[in-house]
This record gives structure tokens, C-alpha cells and sequence, in this order.
């Protein structure tokens, strides 16, 4: 539990400085066609779309008017069971990672978000992202959510038709965390293992490009060439380019 601090620490701090970030013109990211107004890391409990603020308990989803930032109203809370862990918005939809499996509902009316479908794996905690057509969602072995002898794994989930989500791929990893996508790169947080790159050309098949084993992490943001990353030690964040060079930019320590 010592360790979960920071990272809770961290994620406050992700939350202020994508505020910024999202005021900048995206270059080219798929995300900028998603009408949302904050972004958060793939392990977030909460997200912004318009006037409109979402957060996730371990068991409903929970949906604020914050047309009057000042004076949040409830417009609808949903009740969704046991062991719900993060959301991730992403066009007319909400991606919601549960300990088994991943819900997806429909936007549309963002006040009042319809179950659409839910994509159902063994129990495990289950952070996810979306590009395009389809979602990406990192599986973790030898923690408390996940109660079968199972690998670590990355899963692609084709998402084209959100009432049907079906398995494309998986693949074996370390110990992944978090997850960001941009482009043709995914970016999965492996705790101290370090920050691993794949190469999502062919975006059901991602291919091992390297692990940068100095660079601890657990959740990231990938923003317009910036990476935005939450280490143990506190908050980090890089410039990346098309050749996959990792430049740091600054840090926010946590004490």
C-alpha cells in the first residue's frame, strides 16, 4: 500500500497539467477527433467529455453535469456490480475496465450513457485504451484481482461494432500497467521493468520495438509528441519523436 501513494500523488498532478496540454493543437493524434476536453491515463477513475464529468467507483458509473464548473449536479449514476477500475473515453463511447472484463457504453447522450456491451475475459484488473477500431487492454498475473495461475498479457479487442467487441490477438508481457496509443506506436507501463514501445503499423498485431529499463512506469498519457508518465518517484514527462528517441522534459518529484 506504501507504493500506491504516489501513484494516487501523481495521478492528481497528471490531471493539472493535461488541462494544459489539451489546449494545444494535437499533431495528428487520433484522439483529436474524440470531443473531450481532458484526458487522463489509462488506469484513471474519472474523465471529462464537454460538460460533462464521469467517475467510476468499484461498483456504478457515476455522471455530473459541470456546465457550472463551480456547481456539479448529478444527472445519472449507473449501477455496474463489483471490482469497476478505469475508464477511458474515446468518440461515443466509454470504455470502462472492470476486474472481469471491459464495458462499453454509448455516449450519445452524454448525460445519460447505454450499456452497449460488455467484453468478458478471466478476473483481472484490466486498464484499456482506444484507437480507431480497436481497444488495447493490459492484463497483469500475480495480483490480488487476478485469482487464476494466468501470463501477463496485452489484448487487442476489435471495437467496430461496439454491441459485439471480439478478441483479435494476444500477446505475452512482463508486468504491464498502464497504456497509451498514438499513431502507429502503443506505449505499455511496466512497473520497474521500465516503459515498453510496440510498433501498432499493423494495429492487431503489435511488434516488440524495445523496453526502456530506466525509465519506471505505471501509467501514461500520450499527448501531441509528449509522453507524460507517473514513475514511482513522481511525475514524468518526454518528448518523443518518429524514431522512437526519448528525450526528457521535466519532472515533479514526489516527496
Amino acid at each position: 500500500m506504501k507504493k500506491i501513494a504516489p501513484f494516487l500523488f501523481a495521478g492528481l498532478a497528471i490531471l493539472g497539467l493535461v488541462l494544459i496540454l489539451t489546449g494545444c493543437e494535437d499533431g495528428g493524434n487520433d484522439s483529436a477527433l474524440n470531443p473531450q476536453t481532458g484526458s487522463g491515463g489509462s488506469m484513471a477513475r474519472f474523465a471529462i467529455t464537454g460538460n460533462t464529468l464521469y467517475i467510476v467507483t468499484k461498483q456504478s458509473l457515476e455522471v455530473y453535469d459541470i456546465e457550472n464548473g463551480a456547481n456539479p449536479v448529478k444527472a445519472v449514476k449507473k449501477d455496474m456490480g463489483v471490482g469497476i477500475e478505469t475508464i477511458f473515453p474515446y468518440r461515443d463511447n466509454l470504455y470502462i475496465g472492470a476486474m472481469d472484463g471491459m464495458y462499453i457504453f454509448n455516449n450519445t447522450d452524454p448525460r445519460n450513457p447505454v450499456l452497449e456491451s460488455k467484453f468478458q475475459h478471466i478476473q483481472s484488473c484490466d486498464p484499456v485504451v482506444v484507437q480507431g477500431k480497436y481497444a488495447y487492454v493490459t492484463l497483469r498475473s500475480g495480483v490480488t484481482c487476478r485469482v487464476q495461475n494466468s501470463v501477463s498479457s496485452l489484448d487487442v479487442v476489435d471495437v467496430s461494432d461496439p454491441a459485439a467487441p471480439k478478441m483479435v490477438h494476444t500477446q505475452r508481457m512482463t508486468s504491464p500497467y498502464g497504456l497509451g496509443v498514438s499513431g502507429n506506436r502503443l506505449f505499455v507501463c511496466e512497473g520497474s521493468v521500465g516503459l515498453t514501445v510496440l510498433d501498432i503499423t499493423d494495429p492487431t498485431k503489435p511488434v516488440f520495438k524495445e523496453t526502456m529499463g530506466d525509465l519506471p512506469a505505471y501509467d501514461i498519457i500520450v499527448r501531441n509528441k509528449h509522453l507524460i508518465v507517473t514513475g514511482e518517484k513522481g511525475l514524468f514527462q518526454y518528448k518523443h519523436d518518429n524514431a522512437d528517441n526519448i528525450e526528457f522534459l521535466s519532472k515533479i518529484p514526489v516527496l
